[in-house]
């Protein structure tokens, strides 16, 4: 990428977001998304996580836990897809802060600095090529499990919103990731802190086994834990069984309120460390 790419404020030094404008911001986020996306096919290696992830958890989980939790294969897997669908967003997502620390570790923020662009078009462009990623998860997911034999008992709008919720948590937990980017010392820091949230919100919740077998300690955490909503909400969309829009409306709640504290912090961190 050359400076001549982004519009700038003064060659040579960083730009105040202010001082750019929502037109130069708009811009410097279409040139750095690109830049990520060519990354990704220099390193075609980085998206085994978006490719295979879905494969294998659905392969796993319907074919070695589905007889046991739910009596057989073909019942359960119209129970997990919409869990693993809900969840694809913020897996991945956790992954970002990782490749975030990595490159204030390599210099390639250091080359940011110099270019003429906005702070937060930086942090944003991360925002835009993720979403692509977890859409495209979310595509793999949903035709292997198509494969399978699982079965959308509603309709085309209902998947498209569930794809969309998804997304919609999955982004805002990539703010939380971004900051635990900056805030750690090491790319296996981030990693291993990543891991600590995204283990017990996954099997700590209604994704994969019905939660009324669960200890009540358990249970009141898998009550307050969002990716429950969220699964819930999935299969309330996809298999029209359960009420839809108490779920929906607290994933985006929780989504919003995330956003609005974590976005901030994350982009002000980002201002800090460039």
């Amino acid at each position: 990428m050359t400076t001549a790419t982004l519009t700038p404020a003064r060659a040579g030094t960083g730009a105040d977001d202010t001082r750019i404008g929502a037109a130069g911001t708009l811009r410097h986020i279409g040139a750095l998304t690109r830049r990520n996306l060519m990354r990704i096919k220099a390193d075609p290696e980085s998206m085994f996580d978006a490719v295979l992830m879905p494969i294998v958890f659905t392969l796993l989980f319907v074919y070695v836990f589905g007889g046991a939790i739910a009596g057989g294969q073909d019942s359960y897997i119209q129970r997990l897809i919409p869990g693993l669908l809900g969840q694809t967003g913020m897996t991945l997502a956790l992954a970002v802060g990782t490749g975030l620390n990595s490159d204030f570790q390599t210099g390639v923020m250091d080359r940011f600095r110099t270019l003429p662009i906005g702070r937060a078009s930086v942090l944003l462009s991360k925002l835009a090529a993720e979403s692509l990623r977890a859409l495209l998860s979310s595509a793999i997911l949903l035709s292997f499990a198509f494969v399978l034999g699982f079965e959308v008992k509603t309709g085309v709008l209902e998947v498209l919103a569930t794809v969309g919720l998804s997304l919609v948590f999955g982004m805002s937990i990539v703010w939380i990731s971004m900051l635990l980017g900056m805030a750690l010392r090491s790319p296996q820091a981030v990693q291993g802190v990543s891991m600590l949230v995204l283990m017990p919100m996954q099997f700590g919740s209604s994704i994969f086994a019905p939660t009324d077998t669960m200890p009540g300690w358990l249970q009141t955490f898998t009550e307050v834990n969002p990716l429950s909503q969220l699964a819930d909400a999935s299969r309330a969309l996809l298999n029209g069984e359960g009420a839809v829009a108490h779920p929906v409306l607290v994933v985006l709640i929780w989504s919003a309120a995330s956003t609005a504290i974590f976005a901030p912090l994350a982009v002000a961190r980002f201002r800090k460390r460039t």
